[in-house]
């Protein structure tokens, strides 16, 4: 049978194509013009189909950060061990989360181990990625692989990640600790055999925290993702879903992406509480547990096995009432420095009169996409409560905020019953959605003109999801005046740094809210804080003759049930007659705490908390603009002397021996992050509801994709048509 010169076109026109360069959308990215000129030969379905699937590749963008391949370490949220490949990484398997912890007086000494096996037949790199409380201290890292034991040391970062490198191409064993955020952090070790099982492990000091008696710690367990505001710079350091902003110019580094479930976030807990006296109560707010004591130590393990990773763990306790005191200190001298935790009690006695003050309180909440779910409802019974609680003498507004900022009275108001009527329906109205502008919501609370007939009290309610932490900080310090700033975290994992930096920003204090259950309690306690200042205007006397570096350098205000803490330095052992005496206006009279330092006896690890508050001091100076080199000088040495991780030091470990061979590559597998419980995934390619356009443009990205391929067929079938 003769050819048709139809069919002849068709079959050369084939044959040309096969011959051309294939081009694959998610490779490269050619201008409109190339793949019209590669493509416009092809039959009209397939020119079709090819169309298709380059507006999907404009729309959808970089899918690898939501498949099994990524870039960056950095876009993980909780542990998960990454093996390097080219052009990226990939997830390990996860063996066991482990988690042991010992409080002692007000300190808790945590050890962090996470195992993982290299089941591949090639030579790995791993990069393990995990968050920590901010509060926390990490100063050792400790690297198990098979019977090899290497140990961690603290060496300027530039430093450490050349060394990293040389054993890292010289083939021996090594691991590297970097900080990415004052609570997230990245191990990255290199050349994991086949087979091989390894152990890392983290430990980290921190203080307790006190409330109204009750002391406690949290660890976390996962991250709620971060809105990112500002326009695009057109650079991308890591594959989270969002792109680096002139605002947040990490942004690809802290957007990770999250699944809704998974059968490997699971962790196992051991806690022992020596509290040098007889305890009330222990408890965890969120996780079952099995407590049991002998004299005055506890021990606290998890009721169950295959405990989800998605809810930040808290332990609480209380020492019985009469054990109580109104003033604690506890000391360390190294190197012949004396370092002093102080810990500042108010009044305990329930039947202590306060004097009540007119109040202007101004509520802020946040309704963004990333608290829809159980965070909105428990922001909007806790500011019911909070409205409740208004007395007629007070005034008050309510601001929420979204993509916009939206105040309900453009001023303060009387708290009325019809104002209050009417701002109780405007809350129960309240629906999460859109991104966390927070900054425009922030600047209105603050800038309204602060009366003098009132004390102001700003109440913030937010999870804290935002990647621009260190801007808002600037924003609360320039705008505060007379306010004080009170944050409520919300959620079962809310950003826990930006929540008590804020709060300290802003001379106040912070709650976390992680459960509807706990929303009466908790805003009761606040609110009794805030009717009820002890203690104003504090002023710390030090032993004279003595230099002293103290943290925080302004003394916040003393609230009923809220505990402030000092950390200091004197530049000598202490004396015999040194002591130190803090003082302040009192609700009804003066208030005044004399204690003696020479009589306490050494704790280890108050020189480590000291050290950490400096840090974090120096790096609040940084920001304000104060000299950077002198700043970044300034860190390295307080970190490298106490042997801390921080932003410009990393622990470093090297094996003496070269374990593989040269000639072997290194190769890579991935697990994603757990979704914070309460949280409602709006699932499209794994991009939650607090993103920005990225869902839309990925929505259209799917949709041109299925179109493409229907096309695709309907040619084939209808090229095979043809040819018949």
């Amino acid at each position: 049978m003769a050819v048709s010169a139809q069919q002849q076109r068709i079959k050369k026109g084939r044959q040309s194509a096969s011959n051309r360069q294939t081009w694959h959308p998610y490779s490269v990215t050619p201008s409109a013009k190339i793949v019209c000129t590669r493509l416009r030969r092809q039959s009209s379905w397939r020119w079709l189909s090819a169309c298709c699937l380059f507006l999907a590749n404009l729309h959808v963008g970089d899918l690898r950060a939501d498949d099994d391949f990524i870039t960056s370490p950095d876009q993980l949220q909780s542990g998960a061990l990454l093996f390097a490949v080219q052009g990226g990484y990939r997830l390990g398997t996860r063996l066991n989360t482990e988690v042991d912890i010992a409080a002692n007086g007000l300190v808790a000494r945590v050890s962090l181990k996470q195992t993982f096996r290299n089941d591949g037949q090639q030579w790995v790199e791993g990069v393990y990625v995990f968050p920590l409380p901010d509060n926390s201290a990490v100063d050792h890292m400790r690297l198990h692989i098979g019977d090899r034991f290497i140990e961690g040391e603290i060496r300027e970062k530039e430093q450490a990640r050349e060394e990293y490198a040389r054993a890292k191409k010289a083939g021996r064993k090594a691991s590297l600790v970097n900080q990415q955020r004052v609570n997230l952090f990245t191990t990255t070790v290199a050349n994991i055999g086949p087979g091989e099982t390894i152990v890392v492990e983290i430990e980290y000091q921190q203080t307790l925290t006190i409330e109204e008696g009750v002391f406690g710690l949290r660890f976390p367990l996962t991250l709620t993702p971060r809105y990112i505001p500002g326009l695009p710079n057109g650079e991308r350091k890591g594959s989270g879903w969002a792109a680096d902003t002139n605002q947040v110019r990490d942004a690809s580094l802290i957007t990770p992406p999250t699944v809704g479930d998974s059968p490997d976030h699971n962790f196992t807990l051991n806690a022992t509480i020596d509290a040098g006296m007889d305890l009330s109560f222990v408890a965890s707010r969120y996780h079952p547990v099995v407590v049991n004591n002998i004299a005055t130590a506890y021990s606290v393990a998890l009721a169950g096995n295959d405990v989800p990773m998605d809810h930040d763990f808290e332990l609480i306790w209380r020492p019985k009432p009469d054990a109580a005191p109104r003033a604690i200190m506890f000391s360390e001298t190294l190197d012949g420095q004396t370092h002093l935790l102080v810990m500042l009690v108010p009044p305990t006695d329930p039947d202590v009169t306060s004097v009540v003050l007119p109040r202007e309180l101004i509520f802020v909440i946040d309704t963004s996409g990333s608290m829809h779910g159980t965070s909105i409802a428990q922001a909007r019974q806790a500011l019911l409560l909070a409205l409740d609680g208004l007395r007629p003498s007070d005034m008050f507004n309510v601001i929420e905020f979204n993509s916009i900022t939206n105040s309900l009275f453009a001023k303060p108001v009387s708290a009325s019953v019809h104002r209050l009527r009417e701002a109780r329906q405007f809350v129960q109205s309240l629906k999460a959605n859109g991104g966390t502008e927070m900054h425009p919501a922030i600047d209105k609370a603050l800038g309204t003109p602060a009366n003098d007939q009132y004390v102001r009290q700003v109440i913030f309610l937010t999870d804290g999801s935002v990647g621009n932490e260190e801007a808002l900080f600037s924003l609360i310090e320039r705008k505060l005046g007379t306010a004080r700033l009170f944050t409520i975290g919300i959620g079962s994992a809310p950003n826990g740094w930006f929540m008590r930096r804020a709060a300290q920003a802003g001379r106040g204090s912070f709650t976390y809210i992680s459960a509807l259950h706990e929303v009466t309690e908790k805003m009761t306690r606040l609110f009794r804080k805030l009717e009820q200042p002890q203690v104003t205007n504090i002023e710390v006397e030090w032993p004279q003759n003595a230099t002293v570096e103290t943290y925080p350098s302004a003394v916040p205000d003393l609230y009923a049930g809220e505990v402030v803490l000092l950390r200091a330095r004197l530049d000598n052992p202490a004396r015999r007659l040194d002591e130190v005496v803090i003082s302040g206006d009192g609700a009804l009279e003066n208030w005044r705490a004399e204690l003696s330092i020479a009589t306490q006896k050494s704790d280890i690890g108050i020189a480590t908390l000291w050290a950490r508050a400096r840090i974090a001091d120096l790096a609040d100076r940084e920001r304000r603009g104060e000299d950077s080199m002198t700043m970044r000088s300034q860190i390295v040495d307080t970190a490298l002397q106490h042997h801390l991780v921080s932003k410009y030091t990393s622990l470093v470990a090297v094996d003496k021996t070269p374990v593989r061979p040269i000639e072997e590559l290194l190769e890579t597998e991935r697990i994603p992050n757990l979704l914070p419980h309460g949280q409602v995934v709006h699932r499209m390619l794994g991009v939650v509801a607090t993103a920005t356009s990225a869902p839309l443009h990925r929505a259209i990205g799917v949709f041109f994709l299925i179109l493409a391929s229907l096309l695709w067929l309907i040619g084939r079938r209808h090229g095979n048509h043809v040819s018949a």
